[in-house]
């Protein structure tokens, strides 16, 4: 059988390489024209397991946990979905980040007793709870949970953090305060834990904390500020 590549004069002068000034590179596109091709294909965002969507579904009508409270049935689900979406990124960093943990997270469900307990009895006081918000701020390690009563009162618990990566908040409050318009009424400090975010994107935050109670939150559309 004839050999494939041959021996011979001819064929070592067609191998043979390119003299350096004869080979040619194909230029590199100038920036506004890569620019260009990059808007033609942009790059796709990662999209949300299917359990997000479970989840939200499956506690828009619990009127942030007071349904879920009274009738649990529903939570079995719910705890799965939240278990799915934990699994989807197992051990992932979710506190590292300080511009993605930090900001003004409203409430969307949860199981903590002592939240729900104020939501729930605010109109006996001849008012009703507002937005519940879990205000983070870990470049300056602090932590505010706040229930607005509107238009002008709140209560309002002050704490402090220590972020322990992949997933852990360690927090120890330092101050409470019921607030009115005009007038405020103190309360002793009470409680440390910690919180670990098992899930989080740039919509939604998901917490288990030390007791086992888990909260859903959304970031807000505003900032909030003592």
């Amino acid at each position: 059988m004839a050999p494939l590549v041959s021996h011979s004069h001819a064929a070592a002068q067609i191998l043979a390489p390119l003299p350096r000034g004869n080979r040619r590179l194909a230029p590199a596109p100038p920036p506004a024209a890569a620019g260009f091709l990059r808007g033609l294909f942009p790059s796709r965002a990662p999209r949300p397991p299917p359990a997000k969507d479970d989840l939200l579904r499956l506690i828009a009508d619990q009127r942030r946990g007071l349904d879920t409270q009274s009738d649990p049935a529903r939570l079995p689900d719910i705890v799965s979905c939240i278990d799915a979406l934990a699994a989807s990124a197992p051990g992932a960093d979710t506190v590292s980040d300080a511009d993605k943990l930090s900001g003004t997270w409203r409430l969307l469900w949860t199981t903590e007793q002592e939240q729900l307990f104020i939501v729930r009895n605010a109109p006996f006081f001849r008012t009703a709870a507002g937005d519940v918000l879990q205000v983070i701020d870990v470049p300056g390690g602090a932590l505010n949970n706040v229930i607005t009563f509107p238009p002008a009162g709140a209560f309002v618990v002050n704490g402090s953090i220590e972020i322990q990566p992949p997933q852990r908040v360690n927090f120890r409050f330092t101050r409470a305060v019921l607030r009115g318009n005009n007038w405020e009424v103190p309360f002793p400090p009470f409680g440390k834990g910690w919180f670990d975010t098992v899930y989080l994107d740039n919509e939604i935050r998901v917490a288990k904390d030390i007791r086992g109670d888990y909260l859903v939150v959304e970031r807000a559309p505003y900032s909030w500020n003592e």
